[in-house]
């Protein structure tokens, strides 16, 4: 693909991907997992630019389909009635990278996305609780830590990024409520799971 430096103005070449299987290309997990497959530098001034691109991540291990569709890009035509035959599968639709990203480490980590983001939810009220300015802190899911595996995880606020460590149980009693809850389920697809999601259900 073509990028226009976003500091010097250059136009360079890099390498979009437009499907990304970890099965066949482990490697490709890794540029994935430390954002780098989204990130090209460049050659005339040393500027890092973000890429933008459509691309499907597949972990047929994982029975993971992950979506990257920015906005301003259209999903190819018979896709859904492609991966119709695929049981067991989930299928996710994201809009930036960081977010496939996020998708991935869920799931590398043996977790659901759907119940990451109910715990979520009940993390940010907590922290507002404490300071009203992260109401609606974007929490991003890094790790599991630790014998008891807390979840780490990290939100910008006041132009900083922060750290909070999660009790593993808070993510168990997420698990619950989405048990008690069953309509509270993605829809069918590639479905968007974001604070947005859980917001529809509980604000």
């Amino acid at each position: 693909m073509q990028v226009s430096c976003s500091k010097c103005g250059s136009s360079f070449e890099a390498t979009a991907y437009q499907s990304i299987n970890v099965a066949s290309d482990p490697q490709l997990k890794e540029r994935v997992r430390d954002g780098s497959l989204f990130v090209a530098e460049c050659p005339y001034c040393g500027t890092r630019n973000l890429l933008k691109y459509n691309t499907l991540y597949h972990d047929p291990a994982a029975k993971l389909m992950v979506w990257l569709l920015p906005d301003g890009f259209e999903m190819p035509a018979g896709v859904l009635e492609a991966v119709n035959d695929l049981p067991g599968y989930t299928l996710r639709r994201v809009r930036e990278a960081g977010e496939l990203i996020e998708k991935v480490c869920i799931s590398d980590a043996g977790l659901e996305d759907t119940v990451m983001e109910v715990c979520k939810w009940v993390t940010r009220h907590e922290l507002a609780a404490k300071n009203p300015e992260a109401a609606d802190a974007p929490l991003k899911f890094l790790r599991l830590e630790g014998a008891d595996h807390d979840l780490v995880m990290a939100f910008p606020l006041n132009g900083a990024m922060n750290m909070i460590n999660v009790g593993f149980n808070v993510y168990e009693d997420a698990r619950a409520i989405l048990s008690r809850n069953p309509s509270v389920a993605p829809a069918p697809g590639f479905a968007e799971v974001t604070p947005a999601w859980v917001d529809a259900y509980f604000r």
